[in-house]
């Protein structure tokens, strides 16, 4: 399998750094320009509950100007369904949300809460808006995605990426391990893989490889390296190296 790997560029944090001096600068619509240029397939915003970064507004611009999908990160709550139902992106991803974390700390539980995810992404299903959620690589939470009628599943990868940074080698593996069988039994199950969070170039090529993972959803990193190297080029980079790993596979 070497099916070609999409990548999704996650603008939050041009919002945050906007929003930390107020006013319109710097635009995370015009990075979602500039991602597109540079080779994203695919632009991700999280419109959290208390706006901390991205704004109704960005949303509703992104829709406007953007002829790229949007993959609409979100808390699965009544103010976030009419918010998706208006704006109607390609996708939403149903994260957990905690107003008091600064990043998403874990997956979902989908097997804790099938019920009301379930009657949730139905009705987004049912104004043909793809449900993404986003959980952590154990069978138990991918078999409860399949169950509830999902139609993509994003891997947390941030155990791995953390580990990485740890360089214990064998908890290195370890994590990379539970990616690899995650991402075989969500195919086995008929579900679009993605994977996501903390990945940076050390990091992406030994996810990249995995062949079922088919979208890999990257945002932090990139923007952080483009205050060092700019935002096109950091893309450029993560996608030379996604390629090359994909590659690598066939």
């Amino acid at each position: 399998m070497t099916e070609f790997l999409r990548l999704g560029v996650n603008i939050d944090h041009v919002a945050t750094i906007r929003n930390a001096r107020g006013g319109a600068h710097p635009d995370p619509i015009k990075a979602a320009h500039l991602a597109s240029a540079a080779g994203a397939d695919g632009i991700t915003a999280h419109l959290r509950e208390d706006r901390r970064h991205i704004s109704d507004s960005d949303i509703a611009r992104l829709r406007a100007e953007i002829d790229l999908p949007l993959n609409l990160e979100m808390a699965i709550t009544e103010e976030m369904g009419k918010i998706a139902l208006r704006h109607k992106p390609n996708a939403c991803c149903l994260v957990p949300e905690k107003r008091q974390e600064i990043t998403t700390e874990g997956g979902l539980d989908i097997a804790g809460n099938n019920n009301r995810i379930n009657d949730f992404s139905l009705m987004l299903q049912e104004k043909k808006i793809r449900v993404s959620l986003f959980i952590d690589p154990v069978e138990a939470q991918i078999q409860a995605s399949a169950n509830v009628g999902a139609d993509i599943i994003e891997l947390h990868a941030g155990a791995y990426s953390e580990a990485f940074i740890s360089g214990d080698q064998k908890r290195i593996s370890h994590e990379l391990e539970k990616l690899r069988i995650g991402a075989e039994i969500g195919h086995s199950l008929g579900l679009e893989v993605h994977a996501g969070h903390g990945l940076g170039f050390d990091t992406v090529s030994a996810v990249a490889a995995i062949p079922q993972i088919v979208e890999l959803n990257i945002g932090h990193f990139l923007i952080g390296e483009a205050i060092f190297i700019g935002l096109e080029a950091s893309i450029k980079e993560i996608r030379r190296l996604m390629n090359k790993a994909r590659a690598a596979t066939s």
